[in-house]
């Protein structure tokens, strides 16, 4: 391998917006992440819905009729 080519490589802490610290290697002196395992719904099996411009509420306006035939019957 040749010499003074690699970056150097540093132990950080990762800091995310939940305020969970992890600690890892990186060529990054530092490393901040917006979502991690202990506040991820994969993880934590919680589940959140974000409603960006009403799409949930667009959605059962349009399928209404049809679950009104389905619990009917």
């Amino acid at each position: 391998m040749k010499p003074d080519i690699h970056p150097e490589y540093h132990k950080i802490k990762a800091q995310c917006a939940c305020g969970n610290e992890i600690e890892l290697g990186s060529v990054n002196a530092e490393m901040k992440v917006e979502i991690c395992s202990a506040c991820h719904p994969f993880f934590t099996g919680k589940q959140k819905l974000v409603d960006t411009a009403g799409r949930i509420e667009k959605f059962k306006r349009k399928y209404a009729k049809h679950f009104d035939k389905k619990d009917s019957k």
